[in-house]
């Protein structure tokens, strides 16, 4: 097993945020996590990368405990995050964003900056542009580019359609797959709970700190109750609301 949490448990203070959270991922897939705003999505992914601290549990990386390691060795480990809201560094260009994302790497990494132009020619044509300037997708495009630029072999996404529009988040989710299909390992929140779960394989439902399912992505969308809570009964994808996982409420 690439990926596994065992029982986790975090506080935000007195209250408890993540409730015995098991999940596990395998080298190879795509696992989406879905849920409602403070569901504790975006929590599992800062514990996973070491942003949060556990309470108690235990997180799993090809089969060693990292619970209590700094997040910066977890990103020399394979496990790299492109973050809620980007994160993108507005005063600096895109090519060095792009470089930020190398800096825990003592090897060469000009094979994963090629490639991260490669799959995202609008960066390649802006590299020299500030960073700020750029629209929301671009800034999701970079934001992913940097993360790859680590060389994952888990890259976890946190909200990669957020305010796109739905040609741009069609667009983000293809190059998510074409990721995948060159070897990334991929732990997906996302609200947009139908294009989520038409891409992974496999797929958990958190609600209130807790999984509540576990599925294959396929059985889960057909699933009665996931499509009343989170498909919008018979609506398509582009019909489904756009909601935004807030960290103070995750």
């Amino acid at each position: 097993m690439l990926l596994e949490l065992k029982d986790v448990r975090v506080h935000y203070g007195k209250i408890e945020a993540l409730r015995g959270v098991s999940l596990a991922v395998e080298e190879g897939e795509i696992v989406s996590l879905i849920g409602g705003n403070g569901a504790g999505k975006t929590t599992t992914l800062k514990t996973i990368s070491g942003l949060r601290p556990l309470t108690s549990g235990a997180v799993l990386f090809e089969g060693a405990d990292i619970g209590s390691m700094a997040g910066h060795r977890r990103v020399r480990l394979g496990i790299g995050q492109a973050p809620e809201g980007r994160g993108i560094f507005p005063g600096m260009s895109v090519h060095e964003n792009l470089l930020m994302g190398a800096y825990a790497r003592k090897d060469d990494h000009a094979k994963e900056l090629a490639e991260a132009y490669e799959l995202f020619p609008r960066l390649a044509e802006r590299r020299t542009q500030a960073a700020g300037t750029m629209s929301g997708g671009e800034q999701q495009m970079l934001a992913i580019g940097r993360a790859l630029l680590a060389k994952p072999k888990v890259l976890l996404l946190d909200e990669p359609s957020m305010g796109l529009a739905p040609m741009l988040v069609q667009q983000i989710f293809s190059i998510i797959e074409e990721i995948n299909r060159r070897g990334t390992t991929i732990l997906l929140v996302e609200q947009n709970a139908q294009q989520a779960l038409q891409l992974a394989h496999r797929a958990y439902v958190l609600e209130t700190g807790r999984i509540v399912k576990s599925a294959p992505a396929s059985d889960l969308l057909d699933d009665p109750e996931v499509r009343a809570a989170y498909l919008g009964g018979d609506l398509g994808v582009a019909d489904a609301p756009a909601q935004a996982d807030t960290p103070a409420e995750d």
